[in-house]
This record gives C-alpha cells, structure tokens and sequence, in this order.
C-alpha cells in the first residue's frame, strides 16, 4: 500500500496568536515535533518543539483556558513531587503569549507541601524554519544546529531569518547530540509552601517576511452589549480578542492594516478574505476598510499575466515572500497571485459600504481611478467568452482550478456529483458583479465621475442573463444553480452559494422570497448552520471542505441577507445555529465545521484542519450583531434605517460604542422588537420600523 502524506489536524490544538506570530500547541501545553504544532511567524515555523518537563517527567495536564487576548494558560501537576497524600501539592501554571515578533513563557511553579521541593525544571527546543506549504502538505524538515553565545541564550539562522531564545537564568545545553535538540534547564529549591516563576523568550528578526504586525491599538471600537443572550456578548468578546492578534500591515507601509486571513495556513494578504472581514467590521467604524482598500490598491494588477493571473484593475488573490507549493495537489502559486474571480468586484463594494457608512471623501476620492480601473476589469477581462456573464479558468495547469470563495478542486459538483468543467460562471459572482456595477456607478455619480448610467446598464443586462441561464427546478422548486460549466449547462446543484445574491439587486422580491424559502430546507439548514451542499446533492458529504460543510462567514453573510431584505424567521434560525455552534467552540469560532445534522450530536463536529482563528470568521459575531440591531447607515444619503432582527425570539439587546461617520451610535431593541438609536450625527435620519411579527417582512 501506499503511504499517503496528508495535511496535519487542528482541530485538538490551542492557538496563540498576535500577527504575524501564532503558536500551536496540545492541550497540556507541549509544543511537540509533530503536525503542525509549532511557532510560526510569517509564513515560516519558526520553533517547532518546546517540550516542558519537570524531573524528565511531563506534567499531567490538568485544564487550559485564555490567558489574555493574545495568551493561553495551562495548568499540570507534578504529583510525584510534595506531600505524599491524595490531594496535588506541586502545581505548575505556564503560561504562553504571542508577541508580534516571539512568544513569551512563565512557568510558575507553586507547592502547598509542607516539605520542601527540589527539582530540575527543563524546556526542550528545536528550529527547523519549515515555510508553512511543506508543513501544510504533512512534510517534514530537518532541525537546525542551535548556536550558543551569551549564557541562556540560544540561535538559529537560515535564508536571512534569526530565530532567538533567551533564558537569562537558565542552563543551556546545546553540543553533540544537543545541537539540533537544544535544553534549558533549571534547578530549583521551594521551601514549603513556596513558589517560583521561571521564564523564557523566543524573537524572531525575519527582514524578508512581506508582513508585519502593526504597531497601536486595533481601528475599530469595541462595543458594549447587554443581550438576553448571553451567548451573543461572549461570541462577540471572544471574537474582538481574536481579530485584534489578526491585525497585519506591509513591510513599509505599515500605517494601512488590514486582517490576515488565518492561523496557522493563511496568516498574510487575501484579497478576498481580508475584503470581507473589514466589509462585515463596519459597524465599528471605517478605518480598517480605508487600509485594506489602500493595501490592495497598491497591489492592483497593471497588465496580463498568464502565470500570476494578473490582470489591468484586478485585486490581488494572496501575496507570500516565495512560491507556495504544495507539490501532491499540483498547486504552485508565484508569491503575489491574483487567481481570484471576485475580489475585485468585492473591492468595489467594500469602498461603497464604507462611504456608506462615513468614510470621508477625502478618503474616497484617492481611491476613486482604483474603483475606475477596477470597473474596466469588469468590462474588459471578466467575461473572456463575450457572453455577458463572469467566468473563470486557470490557464496555467498550476493554479487554482476554482477561484470563487469555494476555491477547493470538487466544489463545483452537479447535482449527480459530477464534477464541472471550466470556464465556470459561478451564481454568487454574478451577484457580487450587479452590486460592484450599481454601486460604483453611486461612486461615480456622486463625485463627479463620467459612466454611472454605463454601469446601470451593465447592471441590467447581467440581471437578465443571470434570469434567462441560471434557474432550474429543483426539488423545492425553482432554484439558481450554483454555476454554468464550460458548455453553459447549469450545475444543478443546490449550495449555499445562492444566499449570497440576497441584497445584491441581481433578483426581484419573488426571487429572493424563494431563495430565502430554499435556505431554511431542512437539506440546507439542518445543520448548526447553513451547508455549503444540500444533503440531497450526490456529493454531499458533512466533512467535505466545500460540499456539506457549515462555515461561520457562509452563515453570517447569508443570515445578514436574510435579516436585511425582512426574511426574520430564516435569519434567526440561522443565527441559532451560529450561537450554538460558538458555545460548543469556547467562543472562538473555527473556520468551518461538519455539516452533520443537529439531531446527530449535541455538537457540531470539528472539521479537522480548519483555521481558528481565522478573520471572516471572528468578524461574523459583527456582521451578527448588525443584523440583531439592524442599523443600516446612508451617510451620503443622510438617512439611517433602522429595522432589527432582535426581538422576541432573539431577546433585547443594548449596544453601545457603535460606529457611524466616525460618531459612537447606540442601539436598543426591547423583546417586543420596539428599536431606538441615539448619538447619529447631524443631519442623520432614522427610519424606524413599526412593531412586527417575526414572520412578516421587513421594509426594503
């Protein structure tokens, strides 16, 4: 038989992260020379063993829990140490801290024995520099020879990156065999029921990494909810913590911050996932959108580019400092990759909701031949077949062969599981392209820029050729197919893609009545979420990356739809599923999960190697808690509407330190669904709903 290298499970590790440094590690604290455990930094691991033991033993673990946005504590014992009775006397806490170019450790070690302790305390280490892909594809790398200099300290150096860990008061012990698996150890003596704390340092100087961690506090504000449930305050806690260790910059630009997609695989720039994320943070206020749009700004293509994808106006897909290989799915990817068919279109629209919202014109109107350009790309490199509709291939045989958010080999299947043949003309995208060209068209209109009525009319026409090609019956009755394959035939199956057209003006009120009545089969929603494939497609399967999984950004955006276009019951059972899901995940929500119905377990099951946490993700609880207060700004407009998903089934809620034109907004909704904001700014006008059944629409 042969042995297949598979991809290293995440799923019973515990994070720590502070862009761009995370660490991985088991439940009891050791970071073994196993998986994907490890200290990455970048897109390189940069400590891949840190073994603690107390007299050659490992502890007995105990518990674990956070320790700080950024930090984790686990608690063990070392019960063959103390007072010889029933009851521990000898505990160790360690507690492990992400520092934006290291990690920091305290080991406090406490006795209540009424005898005194001796013991030898030691950490062992190992550096191997793996890039991510090679530990990503379930491959190894040989450990480096550690150097040693001054006393308790220790380093490692390879292709310009220095790794160093200091441990002023330990013993180090790096020759012969030591060299590659280096030890700090350090004797100590507690007198009864005394207690010491020993520490040591990793740094990292990596001169080459194209990301940084920026320096301040986070740009957006943090809010302060009361809900009724309580779950909602905790998701959104956790979740803030999360995103402020996700912050990331450019090496030399490192005033525009954007959100680094995940730990541990995609902890750089995705054009798409960084899009998102700021687009679903609005709500506290603007200034991450402005940076992610300058940093992919920057970044837009210039000219055509078979080999990188790069075309004029597009945005960028992923950057890394080297090609990203991954040698047993013959993917290779150069450092900055534009094979995405979305992102640019998402560009378009996260500029418009962040003018929406307050974002200075100031700040807009540099941005404005970027939004042009962008648009071009839409009319001129988009629909390569001239049929009026946009569609993607990898040309290269290396590249992605799907590029919307579903970017796995099989997830565009037909309903019978077969796989789709590109060019592929994906549903969601044909959305994302109607909302890009009505809302650049307001762009343009409103500053003075030539073209709005061209767009208007683009806008159009692919609303009629996305009604003329993509409905099919279906089991439900009428349905979008996920997508029309190279010869135009729709994928006839039913996937979640077709929540994300709700709000995108591509279809009328009946069609997106019957895409929201679509969203709550029990095929679709039955889940702790929404699937990403219906249980009754051929190639649904609950642990398939794209086909049967539930993900927390799918859910989130698709249950924001629901809630804005006044499809209540949908959205909130929706939201269940989310608030469930993030009890059962300690809050910090996971990439994506298993797709098992919820009368299985009485828990989601872990998708094995999924990121967490990971930006679109944690920014979900945001987009959630808007949908709860249902504040939706106009700022250039002058208006706010204000049409809430919180109520009787949800309960009330109180939100203060929201973000509108950079003004701090609070919302209130009490249980019968009754909703106030105070602190808009002048001459802001809310639009209040009247009071409401859950099952009655909501105004548009």
């Amino acid at each position: 038989m042969i042995e297949r290298q598979l991809q290293p499970l995440l799923h019973e590790l515990v994070g720590v992260v502070l862009a761009p440094t995370s660490a991985l590690g088991d439940a009891t604290g050791q970071i073994r020379p196993t998986g994907v455990q490890g200290v990455f930094h970048a897109d390189a691991r940069v400590l891949s063993r840190a073994e603690l033991r107390v007299d050659d033993q490992e502890l007995e673990g105990l518990t674990h829990g956070e320790d700080g946005p950024h930090g984790t504590r686990f608690v063990g014992l070392a019960r063959w140490l103390g007072d010889p009775t029933p009851d521990p006397t000898v505990r160790v806490d360690r507690s492990r801290r992400a520092t934006r170019n290291g990690l920091t450790e305290e080991l406090r070690i406490v006795s209540t024995a009424t005898i005194g302790v001796r013991a030898t305390v030691s950490v062992d280490l190992a550096c191997d520099l793996a890039p991510i892909e090679v530990v990503k594809s379930g491959g190894v790398a040989a450990p480096l020879e550690a150097k040693t200099g001054q006393p308790g300290v220790l380093t490692w150096t390879a292709e310009g990156t220095t790794v160093t860990v200091s441990a002023p008061d330990a013993d180090v012990l790096a020759t012969g065999e030591r060299a590659t698996a280096p030890r700090l150890t350090w004797p100590i003596e507690l007198p009864p029921r005394g207690e010491t704390v020993l520490r040591w340092q990793l740094t990292v100087a990596d001169p080459r990494a194209v990301v940084v961690g920026p320096a301040g506090e986070p740009e957006w504000s943090r809010p302060e909810v009361t809900a009724d449930d309580r779950r909602l305050v905790r998701l959104l806690d956790r979740s803030l913590d999360d995103l402020r260790g996700l912050r990331l910059a450019e090496t030399g630009a490192p005033g525009d911050v954007f959100l680094g997609a995940g730990v541990p695989w995609f902890l750089t720039l995705f054009g798409r996932d960084s899009l998102w994320a700021a687009r679903m943070m609005l709500p506290l206020g603007t200034d991450l959108a402005a940076g992610t749009l300058r940093v992919l700004a920057r970044r837009q293509g210039t000219h055509v580019d078979p080999a990188t994808g790069e075309a004029p106006g597009k945005i960028l897909h992923e950057l890394r400092r080297h090609e990203f290989a991954l040698p047993d799915d013959g993917l290779r990817l150069p450092p900055a990759y534009y094979g995405t068919v979305d992102a640019t279109m998402l560009w378009v629209n996260l500029l418009h909701d962040a003018w929406r919202w307050g974002l200075p014109a100031e700040q807009v109107e540099p941005l404005l031949p970027h939004l042009q350009a962008a648009l071009r790309w839409l009319g001129e490199h988009a629909d390569p077949d001239g049929d009026g509709l946009v569609e993607y291939v990898d040309t290269t045989g290396h590249g992605l062969s799907n590029q919307g958010w579903k970017d796995s080999g099989d997830a565009v299947r037909f309903h019978d599981g077969s796989l789709a043949t590109a060019p592929i003309v994906l549903a969601e995208v044909q959305g994302y392209a109607h909302e890009a060209a009505v809302n650049g068209a307001a762009l343009l209109d409103a500053f003075g820029r030539p073209d709005g009525d061209r767009w208007r009319e683009h806008a159009a026409g692919l609303a009629r050729r996305f009604r003329d090609n993509f409905w099919v019956d279906g089991p439900y009755g009428p349905q979008p197919a996920l997508a029309l394959d190279r010869d135009k035939r729709p994928v006839d199956s039913l996937t979640s893609n077709i929540g994300h057209l709700l709000g995108t003006g591509l279809l009328d009120a009946d069609e997106e009545g019957q895409i929201a009545r679509l969203l709550t089969t029990d095929t679709l929603a039955g889940g702790f979420g929404l699937r990403t494939m219906s249980t009754d497609d051929a190639g649904f399967s609950p642990l398939s990356y794209h086909c049967g999984s539930i993900w927390t950004h799918d859910t989130a955006i698709v249950l924001a739809g629901l809630a804005r276009g006044g499809h209540s019951e949908a959205a909130l059972g929706l939201a269940e599923g989310l608030l469930s899901a993030a009890e059962a995940f300690d809050y910090r929500m996971p990439e994506l999960y298993g797709g098992d119905d919820r009368t299985l377990l009485s828990r989601p099951v872990p998708y094995p190697a999924a990121c967490r946490p990971q930006a679109w993700a944690a920014a979900g609880a945001v987009l959630l808690l808007q949908a709860a207060t249902g504040l939706y700004p106009d700022v250039p407009g002058g208006t706010v509407r204000l049409t809430p998903l919180a109520g009787p089934e949800l309960g009330a809620l109180h939100v203060d330190n929201l973000r509108v034109a950079g003004t701090p907004v609070s919302v209130t909704v009490n249980q019968t669904g009754n909703a106030q904001v105070k602190g808009l700014p002048t001459p802001l006008t809310p639009t209040l709903p009247t009071q409401r059944n859950p099952k009655t629409p909501l105004p548009r």
